[in-house]
């Protein structure tokens, strides 16, 4: 859950650590790439598990972090912030959901 440390880098450097801020960037990177290989893991859970929903989700999850990531990038902070809660939330939410959830059972073919 890289994406915890994201609010805390920010944090740090509303109170003035400027070094928190190549963190934070730093940070983005990190999250922003775990998201795409997030879809393709949630691809290969549609394809062999047949399991839908992670894929849409995920989807909607990785547009949000990818617009969060251009806005922080043009200082557009009237976005980039509430877009990274929602974020949060929404992976947070993603996550337990996940594993919540039992793998489904696959019966013996040659029992």
């Amino acid at each position: 859950m890289a994406i915890v440390g994201q609010p805390v880098f920010a944090g740090a450097y509303l109170t003035g650590d400027f070094d928190s801020l190549r963190w934070h960037a730093v940070g983005a990177d990190v999250v922003t790439s775990i998201g795409y290989l997030q879809v393709i893991v949630a691809a290969v859970v549609w394809i062999r598990l047949r399991q839908v929903w992670p894929f849409p989700v995920t989807m909607a999850v990785v547009a949000a972090e990818t617009a969060q990531y251009f806005a922080g990038l043009d200082g557009a902070l009237w976005l980039h912030i509430p877009l990274g809660v929602m974020t949060v939330a929404a992976l947070v939410v993603l996550f337990i959901a996940v594993w919540r959830r039992p793998l489904p059972r696959r019966e013996a073919r040659d029992a």
